[in-house]
């Protein structure tokens, strides 16, 4: 870990949607130096859920030696955020640092995603962050050493990382594009920079997206925690960053990046937006010395197989389409298999009362899906997010998005089902 040096012991953080993740670990660092921190969070009473609340957090700071502020307060309403940094000047005197840290996060397709969560995501990412910067920055103006960090990805202009989640990326840029512009507009007065992990991190936001399996391919919130702390204490002129943490730790430094790992020595998921596209996040592993748990060795046995596993999940899911599965999904699916069982298989569900094989779909597919046999079975078996498996290169998809994600529906009637 990266060892506290003092250098914010006194200086006053406001940090938003610090009652848990990587927000809390970064106020706890901080507090070690003797910091004062702004707990700036929705959850005050306990979620049944999700861990911490900002009055636990707010015990937590203390304990570490900090002095802590625990305010509630929903970033998209500008009068909680004015009301909570008029409360951070009046017990604090002043506020030096600001991390915008609170984030919302929907992976869905453009006709899949509500509107009500479109206005969720721009309204905390983009806003609350525009609007949480705008009333911190008079008081930042004021500081020796005045920094805004948000945790947002490099401006990645690949269409891969806007195709399967518009909504969700326009918002998190937003965060980053503040970056860009505010940097320059107070250049010389306040830093400005982003701070993106490497790897996938183990936060509730993640547990959601990932099921169960997914914590042992993360690092804990300490390695963003150490990499924010060396972020700021850098001086006002270290601005217009958009770092990396593994990047930021090893100019440091830091070498032992395994201390970081939820399970040592297992491989990593990369995080989103840093490669040119999700398939490319299993060369990314192997660069790093990883074995991709989900690219199997090389099998002699290799050979179509009628039966097996494969053919019991094509029982199964013949076994929960009907006329109404089929009416409200309107696709035809083809999976292309490789590995153990490798094989064509396909599923119509545009036709009757729908119909499930091996071999070339007879009508053209709407939606090409290639993978390993075995992630196949656990993907259906609701061992395996559809969603993870794409972004983490297990699943490529061709064709129509919109119906890939509708067969999602499909697997959880199946996980009901108790395949």
């Amino acid at each position: 870990m990266l060892q506290n040096t003092g250098k914010l012991a006194g200086c006053t953080l406001f940090i938003t949607g610090a009652s848990r993740g990587i927000g809390k670990a970064i106020a706890l660092k901080a507090a070690r130096d003797g910091a004062n921190v702004v707990i700036a969070a929705k959850t005050a009473e306990p979620h049944p859920k999700l861990p911490g609340t900002i009055y636990t957090a707010a015990k937590e700071v203390e304990a570490a030696g900090g002095r802590a502020l625990a305010c509630v307060v929903d970033i998209r309403d500008e009068q909680q955020v004015g009301d909570a940094v008029q409360k951070a000047i009046d017990k604090f005197g002043g506020i030096d640092i600001l991390v915008n840290n609170a984030s919302a996060i929907s992976l869905t397709g453009t006709l899949e995603t509500p509107l009500k969560k479109v206005d969720l995501m721009l309204g905390i990412n983009l806003r609350g962050t525009y609007v949480t910067s705008k009333l911190v920055i008079p008081h930042l103006l004021k500081s020796h050493s005045p920094h805004i960090l948000n945790l947002s990805p490099p401006l990645n202009l690949n269409p891969v990382w806007f195709k399967n989640h518009t909504a969700y990326t326009m918002a998190k840029y937003g965060m980053s594009m503040c970056v860009l512009g505010m940097a320059e507009e107070f250049r010389g007065q306040i830093a400005v920079n982003a701070l993106w992990p490497k790897t996938a991190i183990q936060t509730a936001a993640m547990d959601m997206l990932g099921g169960d399996g997914i914590s042992k391919q993360c690092r804990t919130s300490d390695i963003m925690a150490d990499a924010a702390y060396a972020v700021l204490s850098q001086p006002k002129d270290f601005t217009g960053h958009f770092l990396i943490d593994e990047d930021v730790l090893k100019e440091q430094g830091v070498r032992d990046f395994e201390q970081y790992a939820v399970q040592p020595g297992h491989p990593l998921l990369a995080d989103f937006f840093l490669d040119e596209a999700p398939e490319s996040l299993v060369g990314q592993m192997e660069q790093h010395g990883a074995t991709p748990a989900f690219k199997p060795p090389p099998s002699s046995s290799a050979s179509p197989s009628s039966g097996g596993p494969i053919e019991s999940t094509f029982n199964a899911i013949r076994g929960v389409i009907n006329e109404d599965v089929v009416k409200l999904t309107q696709g035809i699916y083809q999976f292309d298999l490789s590995g153990e069982n490798e094989g064509l298989w396909f599923l119509d569900l545009k036709s009757g009362a729908g119909s499930a094989g091996q071999g070339q779909s007879p009508v053209k597919a709407d939606v090409v899906m290639a993978m390993d046999s075995g992630d196949f079975s656990k993907m259906f078996a609701g061992k395996l997010k559809p969603t993870m498996a794409f972004m983490s290169g297990k699943l490529k998809i061709k064709g129509d998005m919109t119906l890939a994600l509708k067969l999602e529906k499909l697997m959880g009637r199946m996980n009901k089902a108790k395949l």
